[in-house]
């Protein structure tokens, strides 16, 4: 996996620093050497949600080198959500297929199951400093679709915390909707446990002319 994430911050940072990428690419991963130690129970946590923490820590660890180097926060935006656009796009027609799957089962009996054996795993913590969130299912709650998440437990937020990053979790908020449009689906937030509210919420609409 981390392989398979690195190649596109190598892409990018390639495109956007041409000169000093190398350079750039070296101070992020002395960063993750460090950061990478607070998330190392992710990979095996019993929590899915946890698995996006080693992702997350590598973005972390970009965002410290790119402070670093004296650029500013709508830079730092800008290649991240370039990075991040450039991981999730469909790289075949398979993929793009199983991206905008899951919208379709919603409402169908399998979606069903798939969606209460989802909120079993993701609504106990698999670490302290990992998730804790509940599925919300009520359609009045939901726009109509029946589907939602309400984080109790931010993995994210306590990292970038932790690191004086709080500023930035707002990017990987933006990274959540790249994902969720490539489903077919338009993202709602109100609030993240990071900027002081009680719960990260997820709220989704399809998109018009979409899955």
């Amino acid at each position: 996996m981390a392989a398979n994430y690195k190649k596109a911050f190598n892409r990018v940072l390639k495109q956007a620093f041409p000169k000093e990428y190398k350079a750039l690419l070296d101070e992020t991963e002395q960063h993750f050497a460090h950061i990478s130690k607070d998330v190392a129970f992710a990979a095996r946590s019993a929590n899915p949600m946890d698995r996006r923490l080693d992702f997350s820590a590598y973005f972390l660890s970009l965002i410290k080198a790119m402070e670093k180097s004296g650029e500013p926060y709508d830079a730092i935006r800008r290649v991240c959500l370039a990075v991040a656009t450039e991981y999730v796009r469909p790289k075949n027609r398979l993929q793009a297929f199983l991206k905008r799957l899951p919208p379709k089962l919603m409402g169908t009996r399998i979606g069903r199951l798939l969606t209460d054996a989802l909120h079993k795993k993701v609504s106990v913590k698999g670490h302290e400093d990992g998730f804790e969130a509940h599925i919300i299912t009520d359609k009045a709650e939901t726009y109509g679709l029946g589907y939602g998440v309400n984080i109790t437990a931010c993995g994210i937020c306590k990292l970038f915390d932790k690191h004086d990053s709080g500023k930035y979790t707002h990017i990987l908020c933006e990274v959540d909707k790249i994902t969720t449009s490539l489903a077919g689906l338009e993202m709602y937030r109100t609030g993240t446990i990071s900027g002081g509210a009680a719960v990260c919420d997820f709220r989704y609409r399809k998109k018009l002319g979409g899955a």
